[in-house]
């Protein structure tokens, strides 16, 4: 017997039809299942309903009743509706068995007209220069609902502008609608109640507590859910025009949650990253933290091209960076690599939990075809917040451990790789996105490796020690997949190219396999998934294309 409870199904009528939802869905969303848009301001469907726009007015009725409190039915054999005299909100109200909903009829254009009309009255008309035009709900809908002419004649009400609320977000008073979005957001999912509203009728302004600014890690959100210009990101304001920026549906790899977001770029360069809606994952919401960690890639000590060491290795950290180093071609630079690979006496490959799941595979083929001795990935932990912000700061540990890159304590190899390069056992160390100096491993003790192979997008600590450098792409320059802490598999799309000769990483551990006599027919990426999907029972009948926009819940157990 199911011990499911069975959810009750009730019948309702919008414009004419009749239709079925589950009990407790409210009126708004219920129209917007069958495709009756209701526009609104106050609204969000992760946050309360107050109902202080007044923009989703309906009309709504419920079945006429004979004296028994029966259902009078008409030639049609359905309910007939009696219709409430004034409009409700739609927002706010469940549906019931029986109800009647007109989302267009005469009454409920002429409510829509009244609160457009209202609500422009002191909104000021400068769109053109609104940095919120092009996603501005209020522009939208003066166009769709509005009466296209204003009769207010007196002067508007002057509010603060440019008002900087904390350190990201700055307010245009003068454009706030009292949507009071912004306010149970901080309450609400942030827990942090610092917004509220001062004065009264018209003069009422948005503000924040006493005492408080707005400098909560989920601040930002805050802007994204603002219907209208009033609240704008700092960091973007007047940078770039919404319309000219290229969107990218991909995800944070900031840590091991792996929300969903979506990349604004223009001409290769990233403007703007923000939250994608995934109730799986990370529902509707991103830490400022990790949506403004992005220009770190156009640094510019970024790697753009293969290196080479050429200077002494007697004092290798005497040199700055890359200055006893020479660029070369990718195929010398191969060549090197591939030269100083074969002749490792002991090998070690310290790979990272910010790869990709297909560059882990080639990662561990790689391993096997050379005898490494040892392969482990570098941990990284860090305070979790409680809402998005996991303790492991890695993407990708999970799919790691699937691929058996790193066992059930990630990092616990480490140690072993830092003795055996000090005992000599191992004379060669391949870098994939990581400082060995982190890893516990003394610049004495690199500095005495015969060979030291980075591939990497930055250089870093260990890059002065390096006889070979392999220039690799950012997380918004590649495609692959990642598998987050929920054991949810999720994808990376490309959202600009990588500078100068930097190239995608699995496409360069593709050609280190083929040099070394494997990694034939793996000429694009679907290809690796799906040897990869053949090697690894987690990810058998599955595909990039499959994994789809939002992931796909794994079963690895």
């Amino acid at each position: 017997m199911s011990t499911e409870t069975e959810i009750q199904m009730l019948n309702v009528q919008i414009d004419g039809k009749w239709h079925r939802f589950p009990k407790g869905t409210r009126v708004i969303e219920a129209c917007k299942q069958v495709g009756h848009f209701i526009p609104h301001y106050c609204y969000h469907p992760k946050l309360s309903s107050p109902g202080n726009c007044r923009m989703c007015l309906v009309e709504m009725g419920m079945p006429r009743m004979t004296p028994e409190r029966k259902p009078i039915l008409g030639a049609d054999g359905k309910p007939e509706i009696s219709w409430i005299p004034r409009p409700q909100i739609s927002c706010a109200q469940d549906i019931a068995e029986g109800m009647g909903i007109r989302t267009d009829s005469p009454m409920v254009k002429e409510c829509r007209n009244g609160v457009m009309e209202f609500l422009l009255i002191n909104h000021p008309l400068d769109c053109p220069i609104c940095d919120q035009a092009g996603e501005c709900r209020l522009q939208e809908f003066s166009v769709e609902y509005g009466n296209g002419r204003s009769r207010f004649l007196d002067e508007k009400v002057k509010k603060p502008k440019r008002v900087e609320l904390g350190p990201r977000v700055t307010l245009d008073d003068e454009r706030c609608i009292l949507c009071t979005r912004c306010i149970r957001f901080m309450r609400e999912v942030a827990k942090d109640d610092v917004l509220g509203i001062v004065d009264r009728g018209s003069h009422s302004t948005l503000t924040c507590h006493p005492d408080r600014i707005l400098d909560n890690n989920y601040s930002l959100n805050t802007v994204d859910i603002c219907p209208v210009g009033a609240l704008t990101n700092t960091d973007f304001r007047f940078k770039m025009r919404v319309w000219f920026l290229k969107e990218t549906k991909t995800i944070d790899v900031n840590c091991g949650t792996g929300s969903n977001i979506v990349i604004g770029s223009r001409e290769g360069k990233i403007y703007r990253i923000t939250p994608r809606q995934n109730d799986d994952v990370n529902e509707c919401w991103l830490p400022d933290s990790h949506r403004l960690n992005f220009k770190y890639i156009d640094r510019e000590d970024r790697l753009r091209e293969p290196y080479i060491r050429t200077a002494s290795a007697e004092s290798p950290a005497s040199t700055a960076g890359l200055s006893g180093h020479q660029a070369t071609t990718w195929d010398q630079a191969l060549a090197h690599a591939v030269r100083d690979l074969q002749a490792a006496e002991g090998l070690a490959i310290i790979a990272s939990g910010r790869m990709t799941n297909e560059e882990l595979y080639l990662t561990r083929r790689l391993a096997a075809k050379l005898g490494a001795a040892e392969l482990e990935i570098l941990p990284r932990q860090g305070e979790p917040d409680g809402l998005l912000i996991a303790a492991d700061r890695n993407p990708n540990t999970t799919g790691a451990q699937i691929l058996k890159v790193t066992g059930e304590t990630p990092g616990a190899r480490l140690p072993i790789i830092a003795s055996g390069i000090e005992s000599g056992k191992i004379n060669t160390l391949l870098l994939l996105g990581e400082s060995a100096l982190a890893c516990g491993i003394s610049e004495a003790a690199l500095a005495g490796l015969r060979s030291v192979i980075v591939m990497d997008m930055l250089p870093n600590a260990s890059t002065p020690f390096s006889h070979v450098v392999l220039p690799s792409s950012a997380f918004a320059e590649k495609r692959g997949s990642m598998v987050n802490l929920k054991s949810r598999i999720q994808r990376l799309n490309v959202a600009v190219p990588a500078p100068g000769l930097a190239r995608d990483d699995w496409e360069i551990l593709r050609d280190l396999l083929v040099a070394l006599g494997d990694g034939e027919g793996l000429t694009t990426l679907e290809e690796v998934f799906r040897a990869m999907a053949a090697d690894c029972p987690a990810f058998a009948g599955l595909t990039l294309s499959r994994i789809g926009d939002l992931g796909v819940q794994l079963d690895h157990a």
